[in-house]
């Protein structure tokens, strides 16, 4: 809880991962992916619950090992490849509210795929949520690439511009952009409820460093996670 808003925590973690098989529990560093999600989760002060929505037994059962709550299964037609995660999410609130009766005012999300964020990571995301009165609040790290500097598109004659128009020499002149890392995102419940988007009228984001913003997609990404990896993840 943060100044009396319950905090709900939800971790997405379906089976049928394409890219590395069996990604959300395949083991880093000696432990299940997940895992590092959900210890961080549970270590931060201001979450009052944290659960697993999963379509896998096995996840579901590491899940709860690990101290996360599974209060369902995820239903078949919201576990497929294009399934979008505010569906997951707005399936989760809707388990919380109908079948447990619990009601909370904030939704964080975190994805089991980015497990070198801090617990002061989420937390800071938390507060500024509710402290600048943010409609939501998502994590990011800066881009190496700019789209204003030295990212080009193609148009169909074969022309190459800009991404983004501007007239700056250097990359460090041209406006900052940033890429979402997909690590944290914090809604007011019902704010998710009634837009169910990411991008809203005071949308505000958290700046990562690039070092805690590794999203694993693939067997290099899990090297240099377990690289970086603190000792004291769990």
């Amino acid at each position: 809880m943060f100044n009396k808003h319950k905090i709900v925590c939800v971790i997405p973690a379906r089976g049928g991962s394409k890219g590395i098989p069996r990604k959300n529990i395949k083991l880093l560093a000696g432990k299940p992916l997940i895992a590092y999600t959900i210890v961080q989760a549970l270590r931060s002060q201001y979450i009052d619950k944290t659960l697993v929505s999963t379509d896998d037994q096995e996840i579901a059962d590491i899940s709860r090992q690990y101290g996360a709550e599974v209060p369902f299964m995820r239903p078949a037609d919201l576990a497929g490849d294009h399934v979008a995660t505010i569906d997951v999410l707005l399936h989760a609130v809707q388990w919380m509210e109908k079948q447990e009766k619990y009601d909370f005012d904030i939704l964080v999300l975190l994805h089991a795929t980015t497990p070198l964020r801090s617990v002061d990571d989420i937390n800071s995301c938390i507060k500024m949520l509710v402290e600048t009165k943010a409609d939501n609040v998502f994590s990011v790290t800066e881009a190496h690439r700019n789209p204003y500097f030295n990212m080009v598109e193609a148009g169909d004659d074969g022309i190459a511009t800009l991404a983004k128009k501007g007239d700056y020499a250097t990359r460090q002149s041209a406006p900052k952009v940033y890429d979402m890392n997909a690590s944290i995102y914090v809604w007011w419940k019902d704010v998710l409820k009634n837009e169910k988007k990411i991008f809203l009228k005071k949308s505000r984001i958290y700046i990562m460093p690039k070092e805690r913003s590794i999203d694993i997609d693939d067997d290099l990404d899990f090297k240099v996670a377990e690289f970086l990896l603190p000792k004291d993840s769990i």
